[in-house]
């Protein structure tokens, strides 16, 4: 490589402009092939757009994910009114208060609970 940077050197700039204007459109073109191709892959992966051609790519609706039903809360914090689903990692007060020797049943929200003070942990 050093052999060839030592022939740019001591081109002359003619020279080099005219070299510059045979590599640009070469390397535009592979440029362009190459975003084409990485496009093509990107909408594979995406499994939302379906490639159409020559670098078209067209959205289609993906399929929607399946709506899960909203899940009441099972436990609330007395102190806070803040509520877990029972679903997830333990929230943070309860396993503070899990360490401190309560059971997690104490927390437990009774069938007819108050339906206002539903809040997300």
């Amino acid at each position: 490589m050093s052999g060839k940077k030592f022939e740019l050197e001591s081109m002359s700039l003619d020279d080099l402009w005219s070299l510059h204007e045979k590599l640009s459109p070469i390397l535009s073109a592979r440029i362009r092939a190459e975003k084409n191709e990485l496009e093509k892959r990107l909408a594979i992966l995406n499994r939302g757009m379906d490639v159409m051609g020559e670098g078209d790519i067209q959205f289609v609706k993906a399929a929607s994910r399946r709506r899960y039903p909203r899940v009441l809360p099972k436990y609330r914090n007395p102190l806070t009114a803040e509520t877990w689903s029972g679903r997830g990692k333990y929230p943070r007060w309860l396993v503070a208060a899990m360490k401190s020797g309560h059971q997690i049943e104490e927390f437990r929200i009774e069938e007819g609970g108050h339906t206002e003070l539903r809040q997300r942990a």
